[in-house]
């Protein structure tokens, strides 16, 4: 297919008629089904949230550190791509990559870490559970429904985010609310679209880490030499005789962006031929999954992952602002729990008549809403001290 070009194919998401959604309503007459859920989204508060919620970065340490927000636009901006490329529904996917992290609490993982052991004997807590949750029931602001009511095609592909969802999980738990309704047939596949957001959220990370970790001085470029993947890339940059450090920042993420879109593209096509797809339900029926890396890329890529992980997210000094991090988020849970009125006042009039467990389940909602920057600002007002973060 020609760059740009459009052809959507039969096994695309948007090639038949939607399922629908948990309440009806009218179609819109000027958008699909998944352009409105792409819309929904974008307009959602817990998407202008992302703004000030933690990527690798606490986001008061630099203005040009990825925030989930630009994170989820990078994310989205590879998965069009990927979809345009494999004939897929460029909407859906689009929806997806927005969508994908709008239940993270703040401070990313370490706020995931505090809120899942603080609510160990309430049923913990998982990112990916919370994101169903945000669309499904706690947005709040049509006057006919609570959530987002997206469609069940966007309610799958985020509940199947990682692939089939196990049985007793945190996802299942709250995708099993939708089945007086539909199920999400959690033990298959998810359509393309879903299976594509997913490895643009692993393309995008990997490269925009690697940017912000140079950027903060974690790593440096020669580290990048003997790595899979960016060695390669970093010979064409030095052939290329970037005048500065900043261009050849960029020009190997951008070669490191292009040569992993370059290989999924080819490998899927490869299984898509072996495959013969006629309807996205043959995608879901596959026997492994439709959208991937090449077996050797994938390996480099879990090389260049392992590195990040040794060389800047578990850098001692992201570390300790993230050990930092976990306390404001267990503080602010365990304050909440002891004192429901020290909430905002509608979730503490929300609380009042709700037992223990569905108690903490607000309060774990409450915090995991907040932005970076309102979470310190909480922790500073109940508290006589509050970490620095820097």
């Amino acid at each position: 297919m020609a760059p740009g070009e459009r052809a959507p194919a039969a096994y695309s998401a948007g090639a038949v008629p939607s399922r629908g959604r948990f309440h009806s309503e009218p179609e819109c007459t000027t958008r699909s089904p998944f352009q409105r859920d792409r819309d929904r989204v974008l307009h959602s508060t817990a998407f202008r949230r992302l703004t000030y919620k933690t990527q690798v970065f606490v986001f008061h340490e630099g203005d040009h550190y990825r925030t989930r927000l630009t994170h989820s636009l990078e994310v989205a901006q590879i998965a069009r791509t990927l979809a345009r490329q494999l004939r897929l529904d460029e909407d859906l996917a689009e929806a997806l990559a927005l969508a994908h992290d709008l239940g993270h609490p703040p401070f990313g993982h370490a706020g995931e870490r505090a809120l899942d052991k603080a609510m160990q004997g309430f049923g913990g807590f998982d990112h990916n559970a919370q994101s169903l949750r945000v669309v499904t029931a706690l947005e709040r602001k049509y006057a006919q429904f609570d959530g987002l009511n997206l469609t069940w095609e966007t309610l799958e592909g985020l509940a199947k985010h990682n692939g089939p969802v196990a049985d007793g999980s945190a996802v299942a738990k709250v995708a099993r609310r939708l089945e007086r309704w539909r199920s999400l047939d959690l033990t298959s596949w998810p359509a393309a679209e879903a299976q594509v957001a997913t490895l643009a959220d692993d393309i995008a990370y990997v490269s925009h880490d690697i940017d912000d970790g140079l950027r903060a001085h974690l790593i440096i470029l020669a580290d990048l030499e003997g790595q899979p993947l960016s060695g390669p890339a970093m010979t064409h940059v030095r052939a290329r005789g970037s005048p500065d450090e900043g261009r050849a920042v960029y020009e190997l993420t951008r070669r490191l962006i292009t040569l992993m879109i370059a290989d999924l593209v080819a490998e899927t096509r490869a299984r898509l031929a072996a495959l013969g797809p006629q309807s996205p339900d043959d995608i879901r029926a596959a026997s492994q999954a439709t959208v991937a890396f090449s077996p050797a890329l994938a390996t480099d890529i879990a090389r260049l992952k392992a590195f990040l992980f040794e060389r800047v997210y578990r850098h001692e000094r992201v570390m300790g602002v993230m050990r930092d991090a976990e306390r404001i988020v267990a503080d602010l849970f365990a304050r909440y729990m002891a004192e429901p009125a020290a909430m905002a006042e509608a979730w503490y009039a929300a609380s009042r008549p709700l037992d223990a467990h569905r108690r903490a389940r607000l309060i774990a909602d409450f915090v995991a809403g907040m932005t970076d920057r309102y979470a310190i600002a909480e922790h500073r007002r109940l508290f006589d001290a509050t970490p620095n973060l820097r």
